[in-house]
């Protein structure tokens, strides 16, 4: 799966995107630091219809790639070392809206299967 990154794109576009790829799992946004290469914000952000420059401090446009045998981890690494963004991977619950973190060990397909397996 291939996700375009670039300043306009919304976050509930590139959520719905991953969504879709992997229905068990949902990705969250953190707000930007207080400055470029200050620590990540603890907030995530709630209004999805922002964009994501109201999310990161490096501007940098491109396409991110996750595929399901890479974990957690280096997603996360992935967004923020090349777009600056910071992200949280959740696992859905039972109804879907209740989220809950997964260990940054786990490879998508493993977090996919357990959710296929739980419904």
């Amino acid at each position: 799966m291939k996700i375009v990154i670039n300043n306009h794109r919304k976050i509930f576009a590139v959520q719905e995107e991953f969504n879709k790829m992997f229905p068990g799992l949902t990705i969250a946004f953190y707000g930007k630091p207080s400055k470029p290469g200050a620590a990540p914000s603890i907030k995530l952000i709630r209004h999805s219809g922002k964009t994501l420059q109201d999310c990161r401090a490096i501007s940098n446009d491109g396409t991110i790639e996750i595929l399901p045998s890479m974990n957690i981890s280096d997603i996360k690494e992935n967004f923020r070392d090349v777009y600056g963004l910071s992200v949280e991977i959740f696992q859905k619950a039972g109804n879907g809206s209740d989220k809950i973190p997964v260990s940054d060990k786990l490879t998508i397909e493993e977090i996919n299967r357990q959710y296929s397996t739980d419904k």
